[in-house]
């Protein structure tokens, strides 16, 4: 936990807990996160850990604080009944009202910055959308969200962008229910729908049994993408990412390097799995296995650059002579002296104005083949040709496959 509960006046009075993350810049947008059925549990308080990492400012208020304030649930099977019975229980008229008090207790801090969103898992989920109809929020994102389909007759009212993400297999929330949401929107391009295959109720939350990780990292991103385009904050991405391969290719600073990601940051050269998981193990992999161990001419030509709300893609070529052992790259290969040149493309993930995980791809049969340690001959590899024609596409296609002329 990197946040702080607090309490939170309410429009009668009552009062409710609240859990409040704050950026490390110390302000930022705001985000009323609106919990699962299992209430202000450990895993709401990481989401609002999770956005505030993102640069937002949030407050997940108890909205089970009427009927049982101080509850924290657990995935246990009895805790699973109390949260089915507190969902029933629960007032959704009152909730509302609760919500519009929270929105504006997090309106009224220091912290809070410009705009101010709704995020909803669950109960949350159909609540935001409720909420969203009040013309509370900026703007909303819902997962999953629970009597979204008794609720549809508020869509016209909805004014702000919003985003709605159903599991394909859900027990809480019918397949019809994600389809009438589509046919309400039908004409609303600010109104987002996804649809997650194969995904379950909860697959968002890493303690439950239908984690879907895949499921979860879209939906996280296309969540981002809708809060940065609404409120912001936005981040020069090329920047960060430029100066993070400055220190690993220039300096060669790893704890600089280091600096630029977040605490628990990991890389994964996808073809050779070298990499790290960790801080530790991550600076360790910098330390001993990367920075000192690429080659002294190494270089990166750009060929193209996309950015998105949380990534940025690079397309490369990198060209070295192999005159030193490559731990990340060819480990256990003693230096062959051969000039390589591969396309390369690296898949990095930012969490705020931090790296947090890069994906590194380039094909290794190519390198193999370059350095003499794999004969193409007779199997589908290409060398330096796979360079060569990313940068010319007017060379020959197809010269590997033999069959292309009967096609003529």
């Amino acid at each position: 936990m990197t946040g702080r509960f607090i309490d939170i006046s309410t429009a009668d009075g009552a009062g409710l807990r609240a859990y409040l993350a704050v950026p490390e810049a110390g302000s930022g947008p705001g985000l009323v996160l609106l919990h699962t059925a299992f209430g202000l549990d450990r895993h709401m308080r990481d989401v609002a850990d999770l956005y505030a990492a993102e640069g937002y400012t949030v407050l997940c208020p108890d909205l089970y604080g009427r009927i049982e304030p101080g509850l924290d649930l657990v995935q246990s099977d009895a805790d699973r009944r109390k949260a089915l019975a507190l969902f029933d229980q629960l007032d959704r008229s009152q909730a509302v009202a609760d919500i519009a008090s929270a929105a504006a207790a997090l309106r009224a801090r220091a912290e809070c910055s410009g705009k101010i969103g709704a995020l909803g898992f669950c109960l949350g989920g159909g609540l935001a959308f409720r909420a969203a109809a009040d013309g509370i929020f900026d703007c909303a994102v819902a997962y999953y969200p629970t009597g979204i389909d008794a609720a549809l007759d508020l869509a016209p009212r909805i004014a702000c962008p919003m985003a709605l993400h159903f599991a394909e297999h859900d027990d809480y929330v019918p397949a019809s229910a994600a389809a009438q949401a589509a046919d309400s929107f039908a004409d609303r391009a600010e109104i987002e729908i996804y649809r997650y295959p194969g995904a379950r109720h909860g697959f968002n939350r890493p303690d439950g049994g239908d984690w879907d990780k895949p499921s979860a990292g879209m939906a996280h991103s296309r969540s981002i993408a809708l809060f940065r385009r609404v409120m912001g904050p936005h981040y020069d991405l090329a920047a960060l990412w430029e100066q993070h391969i400055g220190f690993e290719f220039g300096s060669r600073d790893v704890e600089a390097t280091m600096k630029t990601m977040v605490s628990a940051p990991y890389v994964n050269h996808i073809p050779v799995m070298t990499g790290g998981v960790g801080a530790r193990d991550l600076a360790r992999f910098y330390a001993n296995h990367f920075i000192p161990k690429c080659p002294k001419d190494t270089r990166l030509v750009p060929i193209s650059r996309t950015i998105g709300a949380d990534r940025l893609v690079d397309e490369t070529l990198f060209c070295f002579t192999h005159d030193v052992e490559i731990d990340w790259m060819l480990p256990g290969i003693p230096p062959t002296g051969r000039y390589v040149e591969v396309p390369l493309v690296a898949i990095v993930n930012f969490r705020g104005d931090k790296l947090y995980h890069e994906h590194i791809y380039w094909d290794q049969a190519s390198v193999l083949a370059q350095i003499g340690v794999l004969d193409p001959e007779g199997l589908p590899v290409a060398g330096v040709e796979t360079a060569k024609k990313l940068v010319d596409q007017t060379l020959p296609s197809n010269t590997l496959m033999k069959r292309w002329a009967e096609s003529a």
